[in-house]
């Protein structure tokens, strides 16, 4: 799969939040959002 480039829609997905819940990209639909992956600070596992 190719890396989205700047400017491009992002997928449809769904994930758990910090609270565990099931949440989906398009429950969000219409306003502005900010996607912030922390990938365990670069550490193994």
């Amino acid at each position: 799969m190719a890396l989205p480039k700047v400017g491009d829609l992002a997928p449809a997905f769904s994930m758990r939040n910090q609270q565990g819940a099931d949440t989906t990209l398009e429950q969000y639909k219409g306003h502005h959002v900010v996607l912030w992956w922390y990938p365990k600070a670069d550490t193994p596992g």
